[in-house]
């Protein structure tokens, strides 16, 4: 089923805006970085809104936007100094968060144009080719994004990625979420909990320390559900480097298998988000850098705290930490994770 027209590119090239419908649930996805526009589900009172952050406009997403709603790859999250050595050989990536390569670098994957291999009323398939040396990453990677509606209230992100020479990889989409509404102010009363015993803690830089720490005790326990906000202004080291949460959870249960790993509920619409995922490990995010230079398609500013991303993923800066889970991809072998989004409410 073809899309519309949403944009062209500055170059020119146009982008299609595909949407999947089934229930209650409706998913607007464009082809330009798999980009997840808006998510429509119903509150308790069954009023339907739009419960992701975005723009107006292609130009903002191809400019200005922080990732909004899209497929983040190469490498998700950071990589130090902006380089990584695999099978003895040094690779140099652009940097683009002060020494560190943020998300793959300036021109990751949500800043490029995917190609539709199928769009139908509940799928939309899309893949690109990562050439040799784009952004500095070795191998020729072709990659795959499915999304799905394979029930009422449910969108399922299927990821598969194969390569011709050693490379690294680490795939999320970076969907920042307002359950109350786009553009309906702050996130921080959504009631969070996470199926994670430990985080990894950061320098000053946000690169992790190595140290896989237990959450007890601390700012970053949300194994019993409590407001996002509730412990955010807590003197914690932790969270006055990043300004709020932007750290990597390490998730209870075999990556691999797909598993619950997050709720977050808003308490006024009734709208509850339950996130489950074959991935090792999920950053959590509280949008802490929206700072009131962008407006949304509600035609209000997005400010600090107004979004939460769930960006379920590999373990970040992983190429340089061998004692971490392995983020290498080699010929011969696939590449493969899911992460599904439940909405309901009550």
């Amino acid at each position: 089923m073809p899309g519309d027209i949403f944009g062209r590119t500055a170059d020119g090239q146009a982008v299609t805006r595909h949407v999947l419908d089934r229930g209650g649930l409706r998913v607007h996805v464009i082809d330009f970085g798999a980009v997840v526009t808006a998510i429509e589900v119903p509150d308790r009172a069954g009023r339907r809104a739009n419960v992701v952050l975005g723009l107006d406009t292609l130009a903002g997403y191809e400019t200005v936007s922080p990732s909004f709603g899209a497929v983040i790859g190469r490498f998700a999250n950071r990589i130090a100094g902006g380089r990584f050595s695999l099978d003895g050989q040094t690779y140099r990536l652009p940097v683009n968060e002060g020494p560190n390569t943020l998300h793959g670098g300036p021109r990751n994957f949500g800043r490029r144009l995917w190609r539709v291999e199928r769009s139908d009323a509940t799928r939309l398939a899309l893949s690109r080719r990562s050439p040799d040396g784009e952004e500095g990453f070795p191998g020729n990677l072709d990659v795959q994004v499915v999304y799905s509606l394979p029930a009422d209230g449910l969108l399922r992100i299927d990821y598969a990625a194969t390569t011709n020479r050693p490379t690294v990889l680490n795939l999320t989409n970076h969907s920042y979420f307002n359950l109350a509404g786009e553009g309906a102010g702050s996130v921080l009363d959504h009631v969070v909990r996470l199926e994670a015993d430990a985080y990894t803690p950061t320098d000053a830089t946000q690169i992790p320390t190595g140290e896989i720490r237990p959450v007890a005790g601390t700012p970053f326990d949300f194994r019993t559900p409590h407001p996002l906000g509730a412990r955010i202004r807590v003197g914690d080291p932790q969270l006055a480097i990043a300004k709020g949460y932007d750290h990597s959870f390490v998730l209870r249960g075999t990556a691999g298998t797909l598993r619950p790993v997050a709720t977050c509920i808003d308490p006024g619409s009734g709208r509850r988000l339950d996130v489950s995922t074959t991935q090792p490990a999920l950053q959590l995010y509280s949008g802490n850098t929206l700072d009131g230079a962008l407006i949304g398609p509600s035609g209000r500013i997005y400010r600090s705290g107004d979004g939460v991303c769930f960006e379920t993923q590999g373990f970040p800066d992983a190429p340089n930490r061998p004692d971490f889970p392995s983020a290498v991809l080699r010929p011969g072998t696939i590449f493969q994770a899911t992460t599904t989004f439940r909405f309901s409410a009550a």
